[in-house]
């Protein structure tokens, strides 16, 4: 039986266009609209509402996220450096610039990998220097970021096409503590990547296989699994509801209570199960 799977329907990925996007965070109003007078001048930045408190920022970052958040250090509630470490412990943490009056958490900032720490007052020359650093770490980010995923798409791809070839599993023969045992892939509730090995989500208990989730997925019965992320495919009976994750990214939630995230590649693919 011949498969297509969705790495053959796709395009690679390609650079996003979207304008760079900055978030200030700080409660002194005067220097609040100093800021914003000084981006309105750069068009090549567009600014988010402006926040006063670590807790308004958290709320405005989960609507809309920021490339870049220049952010006060003397704050009400949480201070600027607690708020920074938060951000730094998210996946796609926005690059932070501290913009302070006092010197003394220079250290401190560059310990939290900040891009810069600007003392207030400061002119536009000393303004523009620091967007000048974002705008290129920007570019070398998203640069990085396009690469590994062009070379994600060329290896899914290759073996994609080598998967078409081999027929449609019916078994696994995986090694356990016990030794060899063999896994029906009508047992397969879903399958997730764990490095040179995927993990198989049997019920009530998992199962490592030494091989990729690119290899396996081309050789699954294509009416019975869809491809979820590139880390995971998933049984479509055994999905229950289509929501978002404590991050706000799209999951499927299945029917023995597991939830997997779904990438936007293949969001569309899963809401057709829902049609």
């Amino acid at each position: 039986m011949n498969t297509t799977t969705l790495s053959n329907c796709v395009s690679p990925p390609t650079a996003s266009k979207r304008p760079r996007t900055v978030l200030i965070v700080d409660d002194e109003l005067p220097a609040v609209a100093n800021l914003e007078w000084l981006l309105a001048r750069r068009p090549h930045w567009r600014m988010l509402p402006s926040c006063r408190s670590s807790e308004q920022a958290r709320i405005q970052l989960k609507a809309t996220p920021a490339d870049l958040v220049l952010l006060d250090i003397q704050m009400p509630g949480q201070s600027g450096l607690e708020f920074a470490r938060e951000l730094c412990r998210q996946p796609s943490a926005p690059m932070i610039v501290f913009t302070t009056a006092y010197d003394e958490h220079a250290l401190s900032a560059f310990d939290i990998f900040a891009l810069d720490y600007v003392l207030k007052p400061f002119d536009d020359e000393r303004f523009d220097r620091m967007l000048r650093r974002a705008a290129q770490m920007l570019e070398l980010n998203q640069q990085a970021e396009l690469n590994g995923a062009v070379h994600d798409y060329l290896r899914d791809r290759a073996a994609d096409e080598a998967a078409q070839a081999a027929p449609l599993l019916e078994q696994l023969v995986v090694r356990t503590a016990s030794g060899l045992e063999r896994v029906s892939v009508d047992d397969i509730e879903w399958i997730g990547a764990a490095g040179n090995y995927v993990e198989l989500h049997l019920a009530g208990r998992v199962v490592l296989h030494r091989t990729t989730i690119t290899a396996i997925a081309g050789r699954l019965p294509a009416q019975d699994f869809v491809r979820v992320h590139r880390t995971a495919v998933v049984r479509k009976c055994a999905i229950v509801g289509l929501r978002s994750d404590s991050d706000g990214a799209p999951a499927v939630r299945l029917a023995q209570g597991d939830t997997v995230r779904v990438s936007a590649s293949y969001l569309k693919q899963v809401q057709t199960l829902f049609a």
